[in-house]
């Protein structure tokens, strides 16, 4: 007996460590995490994103604009000069080196690989060359609270033409599509600026030459952020730097006051009226050949958006667009959504910009030894479908999942009942699926919630013997149909669960989601 605990202790010892080593061979697990700035994407979000792709290409069609899809990865030299230099070429872009020792990168943008497709099929396109794009782009950026390192645009571009009329087009186009997405008249505006009146603007600022190209660039920077931090923060930009929220330093131009001054009141020169618009910038750029080209462009703009019924309250002349991009060249544009929404901290925002473009006579032409003038617009997807759901948030529960077949017996034959019956759902082009689990009837009832099923289909041993099935309105009561004006009414209308023979289930089936999209109709209606 006195033995008999060392005994023990040391097998428990012994197992211990066995434990212990085991614990210490086994594989680290990795942690499931999510890189910073990017962003999972559920079934609601992707449909929404689908039909505003939908409508986007519908606008852009109707236009004459016609498909061409860019890969994912160019050659970072491709890209474009406004990239950082060569030897970091990871700085803004994610890039690494293939087995050639090339550097390439993920797409910043959707324009510059445009340019590349369009240098290199040169001779076989007719032009000018109308083409629109989606995909995602990728930004090496510091992300924040709406700001990605990945996100989704839809570009539509007219490359061979130098004249002003393709720029008022561009537009006129980008009015249009956030109408036919439903935002109304005074939700919105498009404005529309030159950067060749900044050029203008900033050579009397004392910022011509090449010496002064990288100051340029923070100038152009510095202005666009005008909407996000207000002319306070502009100013601190023009000239020695600003300390953000965070905490961060952003090094700014390094410009004088008299430079500032001027370049502030170029961005306070816009009004309502465009001839008056033009008539303060004119004076802005007095004795800049390149300014006042840019004023002219601009007077021809508004002529043409005059012509085409297109009023300040749609598309204006606003100086304080320049865009971030070095390589605009006229131009330039910039779609805003002008209703507010709720901030993160509960305060109504504005929502600002959703799409912007510019002309890019430039851009192309590094590929070939002639100019080739070229003009293009982008909105941004993602953007907008989150200022979209924003404004008008979808009801806790739409009912737009696959109709569900519960499985209530699961015996053999049973069993080949509901596959014919799912079957025969999708054969009528209904979504519909089977439940593959192991749970009973209440835990069935959960996951079809879940999976947001408009309805479920049930079918017992007594169902089946009397040749019925049950069918359960999962979105009864959910939303109101118009002359319904309680409840009671409601559910005497629309019971939340009826028989129907099971030789019209497809029928009865397709009936009640026709009702609930009706009725979804209906309430979107109401809500624009």
């Amino acid at each position: 007996m006195a033995n008999t605990k060392p005994a023990a202790n040391a097998a428990d010892s012994t197992g211990g460590n066995a434990r212990q080593n085991a614990r210490e061979k086994a594989p680290a697990r990795p942690k499931p995490r999510l890189p910073r700035g990017l962003v999972d994407r559920g079934p609601a979000e992707l449909a929404a994103t689908d039909a505003l792709i939908s409508a986007i290409r519908a606008s852009y069609e109707l236009y004459g604009f016609e498909p061409v899809e860019t890969p994912l990865i160019e050659y970072a030299d491709c890209l474009g000069k406004f990239l950082p230099d060569q030897d970091r070429p990871n700085e803004g872009v994610f890039a690494f080196k293939d087995d050639d020792e090339d550097w390439l990168a993920l797409r910043y943008d959707l324009t510059a690989p445009l340019a590349r497709y369009v240098a290199e099929n040169y001779d076989r396109l007719a032009k000018p060359y109308r083409s629109y794009r989606v995909g995602w782009v990728f930004r090496n950026e510091k992300p924040g609270p709406g700001r990605f390192r990945q996100f989704m645009q839809f570009d539509a571009d007219t490359v061979g033409t130098a004249s002003v009329a393709a720029d008022a087009e561009m537009c006129m186009m980008a009015a249009d599509t956030l109408e036919k997405l439903g935002i109304p008249r005074g939700d919105y505006v498009v404005k529309v600026n030159n950067r060749k009146v900044l050029d203008g603007v900033m050579e009397a600022a004392g910022l011509a030459g090449e010496a002064d190209a990288g100051r340029r660039l923070t100038v152009l920077r510095a202005i666009d952020k005008l909407d996000k931090i207000g002319p306070e923060g502009v100013r601190d930009l023009l000239g020695e730097g600003r300390l953000d929220p965070s905490g961060d330093f952003t090094k700014g131009a390094g410009l004088g006051p008299e430079a500032t001054e001027r370049l502030l009141g170029f961005v306070a020169a816009g009004t309502d009226d465009a001839g008056t618009t033009c008539a303060n910038l004119a004076a802005l750029v007095e004795g800049s050949a390149r300014g006042a080209e840019g004023v002219a462009e601009l007077a021809e703009i508004a002529r043409h958006l005059a012509a085409a019924g297109y009023g300040p309250e749609r598309v204006r002349i606003d100086p304080s667009v320049v865009r971030g991009l070095e390589y605009y060249t006229g131009p330039v544009f910039e779609a805003e959504l002008t209703f507010t929404v709720t901030g993160d901290d509960g305060k109504p925002v504005r929502f600002g910009s959703v799409g912007g473009g510019g002309r890019y006579d430039g851009l192309v032409g590094r590929f070939r030894a002639e100019n080739v003038p070229a003009t293009g617009f982008s909105v941004g997807v993602s953007r907008l479908s989150a200022a979209l759901a924003a404004r008008r948030p979808a009801a806790a529960q739409t009912g737009t999942g696959p109709v569900v077949v519960l499985v209530l017996d699961r015996d053999a034959e049973a069993f080949a009942g509901y596959q014919r019956m799912v079957q025969d759902l999708r054969t009528a082009g209904i979504r519909a699926e089977l439940y593959l689990g192991t749970a009973g009837l209440k835990a069935q009832m959960k996951y079809a919630d879940r999976r947001d099923a408009p309805c479920v289909v049930i079918q017992g041993s007594n169902e089946r013997e009397a040749g019925t099935v049950e069918i359960k309105d999962l979105v009864e009561g959910a939303r109101l149909a118009a002359g319904i004006a309680d409840h009671d009414s409601w559910r005497e209308a629309r019971p939340a669960q009826f028989t129907v023979p099971a030789v019209g289930l497809v029928s009865a089936v397709a009936d009640l989601l026709a009702r609930q999209a009706a009725d979804r109709a209906a309430v979107a209606g109401a809500s624009a």
